[in-house]
């Protein structure tokens, strides 16, 4: 956890940065130098210290910025945050997940007072604080898993779990990647990830499905997925499209190094103890090339990857042009030397 939070933006001047530090601990999603789908699920117990998967939830830098920004667009697009109502239950569930976790992890921002159903929340960096009945909804300002999640890194949806599949049920997303919640709400797991090419035929979503059915409570999950964007915008759903879709157009060599960045989702999956839900935490962390490349062996491996990428991923990913030109660039950091295996310590 951080002892200051970065000022700064994620849209309009774009003024977010890493730090060093930040850079340090990016979760680099590459093992090998080429890429290829799979489930790569691992058990999210803990990591090294300093690591973003130390803990249940990351608190970085970013988290004031990523949460102003969060409120920015649901000002604009209440919509964001959709949940059908027989998810009250998964969203207390939530609720408690996430208020328990960051007492327990960052005390020294967060806390978690009281007994019984009467609660007192405190959250620091962004100075609230709550009194609460837990399970009354009339004493919060809004409905329990927006008002968690409206604190939180990264988009959540929650999955519904009946007829043996699981439903994408609620969600708060302001930060994906392409991809609706308007749309996807109250979609089965195979419907929600139709799009994703190649991976259907290669039973990725099968295994991936069968595992998380059998899902256990305390027993959380982790995966990495990865994409690039064109400015450190977090809100690139389609509904706002033309406001950073031109962007891609307006690449050049000159400002590809600090304005393409690798966008790298740490996706968790709780299995919920009452509801029997699974909360589904997708938390976006960016890093812009020329930073990536002060780490000049993810650089090499970033260009191996990209430059191997199949089609059908080039064109799902909407790198198009921007891959050439990341490739063009990083080039100059690949002397072809062997990299070994594995992305980083995490």
């Amino acid at each position: 956890m951080p002892s200051a939070f970065r000022q700064e933006s994620f849209r309009d001047d774009y003024s977010f940065r890493n730090s060093p530090e930040a850079i340090r601990r990016f979760p680099f999603p590459f093992p090998q130098d080429r890429y290829m789908y799979s489930v790569n699920i691992e058990p999210h117990a803990g990591g090294p210290a300093g690591s973003v998967g130390e803990f249940a939830f990351d608190v970085d830098e970013h988290y004031v910025a990523e949460c102003r920004d969060r409120a920015i667009t649901l000002a604009r697009d209440p919509g964001r945050c959709a949940s059908l109502p027989h998810m009250i239950e998964a969203e207390w569930d939530t609720l408690e997940l996430l208020m328990e976790s960051l007492a327990r992890d960052h005390p020294q921002h967060f806390s978690l007072l009281g007994e019984g159903r009467r609660r007192i929340w405190t959250n620091r960096p962004l100075g609230l604080r709550q009194d609460f009945v837990f399970g009354d909804a009339s004493t919060l300002p809004c409905p329990p898993f927006e008002y968690i999640t409206r604190q939180m890194q990264g988009d959540f949806v929650l999955m519904d779990q009946r007829e043996g599949n699981l439903f994408a049920d609620a969600g708060m997303v302001t930060s994906q990647a392409d991809w609706s919640l308007a749309f996807d709400v109250g979609m089965s797991f195979h419907q929600w990830h139709g799009p994703v090419p190649m991976a259907h035929e290669l039973g990725v979503f099968d295994r991936a499905l069968k595992y998380l059915l059998m899902l256990q409570p305390g027993r959380p999950v982790r995966r990495l997925n990865w994409t690039m964007t064109v400015n450190p915008r977090l809100d690139t759903a389609p509904e706002t499209y033309p406001q950073w879709g031109p962007d891609r157009a307006a690449l050049g060599p000159d400002d590809v190094a600090d304005r393409l960045h690798l966008r790298v989702e740490l996706q968790a999956l709780f299995r919920l103890p009452r509801s029997n839900a699974i909360l589904f935490s997708i938390r976006c962390y960016l890093a812009s090339l020329r930073e990536l490349s002060t780490r000049p062996d993810w650089a090499a491996r970033l260009h191996r990857v990209l430059s191997t990428l199949p089609e059908p991923l080039v064109e799902y990913k909407g790198l198009g042009r921007t891959r050439d030109l990341a490739v063009q660039w990083l080039a100059a950091f690949d002397d072809g030397r062997e990299l070994g295996p594995g992305p980083q310590p995490r």
